[in-house]
């Protein structure tokens, strides 16, 4: 898996550059977050947001840069269990946005028709046809 980028901290504390004795562990945090797949980074934070209590799921999305709903989604997930969460791949079959041919059933003729009028040769040795807009003319 690709690591991504090391989220920083926006809680108050850590934006007013003052010295704090929890910013090495804010630190700590989003580096290990910057490891783990979605529903890990999730989870992880949903558990700390239960440890620190009240206010816990806005403090982690501040350190995280995760939002407080899908902090709160990690919550619900953990209270019951996981047992709602494939364990096989990262996301439910079925999620995610349709593709554009989907959407569009004419979109493939459409681009093709495009295509058609646009292209110049075919590399299996069909003739070029006369360009009509070419450079330096």
């Amino acid at each position: 898996m690709a690591t991504s980028s090391i989220h920083r901290c926006t809680c108050p504390i850590c934006r007013s550059n003052r010295p704090h004795h929890d910013r090495i562990y804010h630190h700590h945090i989003n580096v290990l977050m910057s490891r783990l797949s979605e529903p890990q980074r999730r989870w992880f934070a949903a558990v700390e947001a239960h440890r620190i209590g009240y206010g816990g799921k806005r403090l982690l999305a501040w350190i995280t840069g995760m939002s407080p709903t899908t902090i709160l989604r990690g919550c619900m997930e953990l209270e019951s269990d996981l047992t709602d969460c494939p364990d096989d791949h990262l996301r439910a079959s079925g999620g995610g946005r349709p593709t554009a041919e989907d959407r569009d059933l004419e979109l493939e003729v459409a681009l093709l028709n495009v295509l058609a009028a646009e292209t110049a040769a075919i590399p299996w040795g069909v003739a070029p046809k006369p360009s009509e807009a070419r450079c330096g003319s």
